[in-house]
């Protein structure tokens, strides 16, 4: 922790070395397209994907880490997404849970031009926008799209951690997880914390005939 000036930092650096998909997260099928990490990039600086809602120009949900699956086609165009935020109070966790509150607006995902043109590995040249199976040409604006499906793992504090689930129900878009699973080096193969990502699944909420 000391190589860091916050834990926020901390659980950035260690995001940055998750996959493209969320660990443990498996391909659905019929699904098209690809999922992609957006925050944090190891490219483009502060040039990142962010959350807002329509019409606001200055109030962006920036999350610690953010994951779009993107779907649909140009004219009816969608993200889902899978947000981490790390939280080191309990009142950063309400503002933060406030932020992913259900509601009757759609969230809107907001892909600079820059993060598009770039490659998404650093060993493969393809850009970011190709990958997306959105677009069919290179962009010369920044993507926006309306956010689908919405799932969010808030990294607690291990006190916080304790009470919250002993005392709270979470909403069906939530996971929580004490802090030191997402500090922790190779934290994308916990089997624990991939167990956990799993669910956060559109296809979890339906029946399947395999047994679990």
């Amino acid at each position: 922790m000391d190589a860091y000036r916050s834990l926020d930092a901390l659980v950035r650096a260690r995001l940055k070395t998750w996959p493209q998909r969320p660990p443990g997260l498996v391909h659905e099928p019929g699904s098209s397209g690809a999922w992609l990490r957006g925050r944090p990039a190891d490219d483009c600086g502060s040039s990142q994907p962010f959350l807002k809602l329509p019409g606001s120009q200055r109030f962006r949900t920036l999350p610690d880490g953010l994951w779009l699956h993107f779907g649909g086609d140009l004219n009816e165009p969608y993200a889902d997404i899978f947000a981490i935020e790390a939280c080191s109070s309990l009142q950063n966790l309400l503002d933060k849970r406030s932020r992913f509150a259900p509601s009757t607006q759609s969230m809107l995902a907001l892909c600079p031009i820059s993060w598009l043109l770039a490659p998404a590995l650093p060993n493969d040249p393809t850009p970011r926008w190709v990958a997306t199976g959105l677009l069919h040409c290179e962009p010369t604006r920044p993507l926006i799209v309306p956010v689908r499906d919405m799932r969010v793992m808030y990294g607690l504090r291990p006190r916080h951690y304790d009470h919250f689930a002993t005392s709270q129900v979470p909403h069906a878009h939530e996971y929580f997880v004490p802090m030191e699973r997402l500090t922790q080096k190779d934290g994308a193969d916990d089997p624990g914390l991939r167990a956990l990502v799993s669910r956060a699944s559109v296809r979890s909420n339906f029946f399947s005939a395999e047994p679990a």
